[in-house]
């Protein structure tokens, strides 16, 4: 199996207090947290990355948690659910989990062919497990809390809910090499080859009242193999009428940023270097790293950040 594929990088999310956060992505959903950094642009606030045991591409959720932050209330123009894939035996130990877990759920209900459960994270991000037998033979992280048989193995994929379809279709299709693969009413389902991170679904809907907060998408990230795919990715997003950034150096990968015809930030990002290129892999997400560029401020960075245990 090829290692790099056209689908999900990362989904960055907001949320609330930090260790709540933490409790749940690892101790409920059984993530590893690969990586504890800070906002690069807002050092005073973390930045954490969950993933699954190797932090590879396609399974990397992370959040800019703001205890300060109002509480979200999604609307058109925002990515509005994170989907995780799960093995296609695994729902009724979901089910039984998350019971167990005191998290309410809906489902399973099928969509698009696939059983899922839906389900809130503590900060209202709508989240969702798809049974999926595309990751069934995928390894799990052996040190998670939920046993590998049954764990996480990367994103599903996600979910925009725009007014019109077509414009961020096409960049979907252009530039991020998806396929359009079915039409349910006007939903519409968008894949590629990734056995992880390989499907986003639109959904279009009319424009109504939303808020920004905690629990909100910030933005959905796709790959770029190295930084010459990311350069002419770059490039077809300007062809397109878009308005890209310049390339950002964000230590584990390279990105480009732009706002997506819908009203959906976008990012492009490199799938190296990699979490493992200020950590021994064995050892992710156990200490603060900041990038080169802020080591010289540790002192007062940790004085702001409050502790997290895990």
């Amino acid at each position: 199996m090829k290692n790099h594929h056209n689908g999900i990088h990362h989904i960055t999310v907001l949320a609330g207090e930090a260790q709540r956060n933490a409790t749940f992505y690892v101790k409920t959903l059984g993530l590893r947290m690969v990586k504890k950094s800070v906002n690069q642009d807002d050092p005073g606030t973390y930045h954490l990355f969950y993933a699954n045991g190797e932090g590879t591409p396609g399974s990397d959720i992370t959040f800019f948690p703001w205890p300060q932050a109002v509480q979200s209330n999604p609307g058109v123009g925002q990515a509005v659910m994170v989907s995780f894939a799960v093995p296609s035996h695994s729902k009724d130990f979901w089910t039984q989990r998350l019971n167990d877990k005191g998290v309410t759920f809906e489902g399973p209900s099928e969509r698009f062919g696939q059983e899922r459960i839906r389900f809130k994270d503590p900060d209202g991000l709508q989240l969702e497990l798809v049974f999926d037998e595309k990751v069934d033979e995928l390894p799990a992280w052996e040190k998670s809390t939920v046993s590998d048989e049954f764990g996480i193995r990367g994103f599903w994929g996600t979910t925009l809910r725009l007014q019109n379809h077509q414009p961020t279709s096409e960049v979907l299709k252009s530039v991020f090499g998806f396929e359009e693969r079915a039409k349910e009413a006007s939903v519409r389902l968008y894949t590629t080859d990734a056995p992880i991170g390989g499907s986003v679904i639109i959904e279009e809907a009319e424009p109504q009242a939303s808020t920004n907060g905690r629990g909100t998408v910030h933005h959905v990230a796709f790959r770029a193999e190295d930084e010459d795919e990311l350069k002419a990715m770059r490039r077809e997003v300007i062809e397109m009428g878009l308005h890209p950034t310049e390339v950002i150096d964000r230590h584990w990968f390279h990105s480009v940023y732009f706002r997506s015809p819908g009203g959906v930030l976008f990012e492009i990002a490199t799938d190296g270097p990699g979490f493992a290129v200020d950590e021994d892999p064995d050892k992710l997400g156990e200490k603060l790293i900041l990038a080169p560029w802020l080591e010289s401020r540790r002192k007062e960075i940790e004085a702001q950040l409050p502790e997290i245990n895990v």
